[in-house]
């Protein structure tokens, strides 16, 4: 029986170490450079094996291979952080026991020899057949270890020559550990001999395939050389290739153009570099993609200035009803830019015209903001392009990305300049308000430049890389609302608002435009359905609550989809007259039901005014008053400062107690809530505190509000009535809501100048400065102040207490 050894044991994670072999190790754990320190201390012998799992940072005998490699330590150098030692393989041994010492393992090993023939006559076959393609390998450009191919050149025997195979041919870790198990020489040569054909192979397939990369590299090199000299032999004879003929028509384009001389220049530039190039470089689509851009762009193209004022007035009327005031400021609008054409044609070295100003049109959907901008470039008879801004956030969107990304392109208003095919094209920018901002830019700021008249004669795009002149341009952009435009932008913007429809307005839009065009979208012919004006009215009043005509031409169509049904079955030939009567039929019941002329004068409800980005309108506002202890509840999803309204204006009522006749204690004894209809709807801002504060009073004096009036207004503690914003608005939508009588603040009667003389007609307006004057104006009955008491003392006399 062998003798046995005990050693200290050195645990790898990267598989065995070998027999009659020299490696490099490197070791940081504790335990390792403990053994490895016995080891150097003693007869420099060490045990090293493999990790069954190598991915465990500390380890013990349980992870441990039992058969691994007795080497000798060669050299050793420690840092402060790891040990490295070159160490050589002895023998291959098995551990019988592993024992756990203080700071490392040791094992008590037992060598296990290699088993083989030396005359065996296929063990000498293996080795000579793997000596062959090892030196073929290393010719075809394999890398192996120096002091493997020192060993190989100097001869090996079979077991030493399987064992160094074995460590620098590409085994995974568990094939080494099976390979160092293996006894039988003659096995571990076949396995080897196996893998090493494997790995010529591969070196093979890599020379291949490098060569027939290089052939082909070699026959690009050579095509791009045969073609210079074709077109040198075919310039000499007078002949032109179809490459060269391309390149030909690019640059007569480029002349013929009219392009400014520093963009011809630069598309030159481009068109020579696509010449230099092979047809098969990818790049050259980019740069043709580009030059073509550059051609495309209308440079030296306009529309005709038609600006027969008389023509564009009467355009503008045929196309649009009501809207006089924004009209009027459109005319003189292009007034000023033809007598500016006029002055260029007769001193033509000033500078060339621009657009006066910028356009803002603002108001709510469905008034034609953007149709009108259409009827301007019909009367000025130029092209008409637009882009709609909602949801922008990218910069590149506008001013283009840049030509080093894959896919570029301009942004939206070079691509826009080059669909109408002219630079002077009527160029509306939709919904400037619903710009966004991300970290890939702020898209309004991007605007700032296209959007100034002193700018924008030299506009930059990033893919063009070369300037454009807009300043010939007429920009109109259109917003719902002021507020999200940022200010530097809005600085830029002449500002006209469009007011929302009045009722009679509606109807007239309605009857002229509306259902003559919803009879041709729809096919039928106006002999075979009409409209009475009543109808008309009842479709507006019942069915529609906006301040544009949308869902009025919405309904409309809705009529006429269900009479072209009854046509198209062949139920009737005859004219289909639409009665008010007989619209639940195509529409269904109303859906707007309650009118201020259906209810009567109640105790608590007041009638405020409101406005937002869709039009003005009424809000009812409720309080009811209950037993309770002096509390407050808001409800209607009122915003912050509606909240701070309603508690000032309780804070007011309060303080007149005796002017409205209530007891001095009376807020001690009720809790009151106030609460505004339509609660998914969010409502915020100061101007409801007058009819938050009549409703209080109402509720509290228990005398009714008048239903016919409407009232808006803030309302201070000391009962002073402010003034507000979006008046238009809101006298539009209680006109549309049937109210009769409007309180406003004094201090707005100026905005009155605003607003339609129909409606001006049709209601009667309050002016206040205080809310006392509203409490005379609103509540059917004055509250009477509370009556005077006798107070009675401690002697014989009274005194008379009288209110303030």
């Amino acid at each position: 029986m062998e003798q046995t050894k005990v050693l200290p044991v050195a645990p790898l994670r990267d598989g065995p170490v070998f027999p009659g072999t020299d490696i490099p190790l490197v070791f940081s754990r504790s335990q390792s450079v403990a053994a490895l320190k016995s080891a150097a201390e003693t007869n420099r012998l060490i045990f090293v094996t493999a990790q069954k799992d190598p991915n465990l940072a500390e380890t013990d005998s349980s992870n441990l291979e039992t058969v691994g490699t007795i080497c000798q330590i060669k050299h050793l150098y420690q840092n402060e952080a790891e040990v490295n030692v070159l160490v050589t393989g002895m023998s291959r041994a098995k551990v019988i026991r592993f024992q756990n010492l203080e700071d490392f393992l040791v094992a008590e090993l037992e060598e296990v020899p290699d088993q083989f023939e030396a005359n065996d006559p296929e063990i000498i076959a293996l080795s000579e057949h793997i000596v062959v393609q090892f030196q073929n390998a290393l010719r075809m450009g394999r890398n192996f270890d120096f002091f493997v191919l020192l060993k190989l050149s100097s001869g090996l025997g079979p077991m030493e020559l399987a064992n160094q195979m074995t460590q620098v041919l590409d085994f995974s870790v568990a094939q080494r550990q099976q390979l160092l198990e293996q006894v039988d020489v003659k096995s571990r040569l076949k396995v080897v001999a196996e893998q090493l054909a494997k790995e010529v192979k591969i070196v093979e397939l890599e020379h291949k395939l490098m060569a027939q990369s290089q052939a082909k590299m070699e026959k690009g090199t050579k095509e791009s050389i045969l073609r210079e000299r074709k077109k040198a032999i075919e310039k000499e004879l007078g002949e032109i290739d179809d490459e060269e003929k391309e390149t030909e028509e690019l640059r007569k384009k480029a002349k013929e153009a009219g392009m400014p001389e520093d963009v011809l220049a630069k598309t030159l530039k481009e068109i020579k570099r696509l010449e230099q190039m092979s047809g098969a470089n990818p790049e050259a689509g980019y740069i043709r993609t580009y030059v073509e851009w550059l051609l495309d762009m209308p440079w030296n193209v306009k529309s005709p200035n038609n600006t027969n004022i008389i023509d564009a007035q009467q355009t503008l009327e045929e196309d649009h009803y009501g809207l006089e005031k924004v009209k009027e400021r459109i005319i003189e609008y292009l007034a000023v830019l033809k007598l500016k054409h006029a002055q260029v044609q007769e001193e033509p070295q000033k500078k060339k015209v621009t657009t006066p100003t910028i356009i803002c049109f603002v108001g709510p959907p469905g008034v034609g903001k953007t149709s009108i901008g259409k009827s301007i470039a019909k009367a000025l008879g130029r092209k008409f392009v637009r882009i709609s801004l909602g949801g922008v956030r990218d910069e590149a969107e506008i001013r283009g990305h840049r030509r080093t990304y894959v896919g570029a392109l301009p942004g939206r208003i070079i691509q826009g300049i080059k669909q109408s095919g002219t630079k002077n094209p009527v160029f509306m920018l939709d919904e400037i308000d619903k710009l966004g901002n991300d970290f890939r830019g702020d898209p309004s700021a991007a605007l700032l430049e296209a959007l100034d008249p002193e700018q924008n004669s030299a506009f930059s795009d990033h893919y063009l890389e070369v300037p454009f002149d807009l300043s010939e341009v007429i920009f109109i952009t259109t917003a719902n609302v002021l507020e999200t435009i940022p200010p530097a932008l809005v600085d830029r913007l002449e500002i006209i608002e469009f007011p929302g429809y009045t009722a009679e307005e509606k109807f007239h839009i309605g009857k002229k435009y509306l259902i003559p065009k919803q009879l041709e979208v729809n096919g039928i012919k106006p002999e075979q359905a009409t409209f009475s004006d009543e109808t008309l009215k009842t479709i507006i009043a019942r069915y529609t609550r906006e301040a544009g005509v949308r869902n009025l031409e919405r309904e409309l169509a809705t009529v006429l989809r269900k009479i072209a049904k009854k046509i198209a079955e062949g139920k009737t030939s005859e004219t289909i007259s639409i009665r008010p009567a007989g619209l639940h039929k195509y529409l269904g019941p109303f859906k707007f039901t309650s009118t201020i002329a259906e209810r009567r004068d109640e105790v608590g409800l007041s009638t405020g005014l409101y406005w937002s980005a869709a039009g003005g309108g009424i809000m009812l506002i409720e309080v009811a008053t209950m037993p309770g202890k002096g509390g407050l509840t808001l409800t209607g999803r009122l915003g912050d400062v509606m909240q701070e309204s309603a508690r000032a204006a309780m804070s007011y009522v309060r303080s007149r107690w005796k002017q409205l006749g209530l007891d001095e204690k009376f807020f001690q004894k009720l809790d009151v809530h106030v609460h505004v209809p339509e609660g998914a709807t969010p409502k915020d801002g100061p101007s409801a505190g007058v009819a938050l504060t009549i409703a209080l009073a109402s509720a509290l004096t228990k005398i009714p509000v008048k239903k016919f009036v409407g009232m808006t207004g803030e309302v201070t503690l000391r009962g002073r009535v402010l003034e507000i914003g979006g008046l238009k608005e809101k006298v539009i939508g209680a006109h549309l809501a049937g109210l009769k009588t409007v309180v406003i603040p004094k201090e707005n009667k100026k905005d009155l100048e605003d607003i339609p003389k129909n409606i001006l007609k049709d209601l009667e307006f309050k002016f206040v400065e205080n809310m006392d004057e509203v409490l005379d104006i609103a509540l059917v009955a004055h509250p009477q102040p509370k009556a005077a008491k006798i107070i009675s003392g401690r002697h014989q006399f009274a005194r008379l207490e009288l209110p303030e």
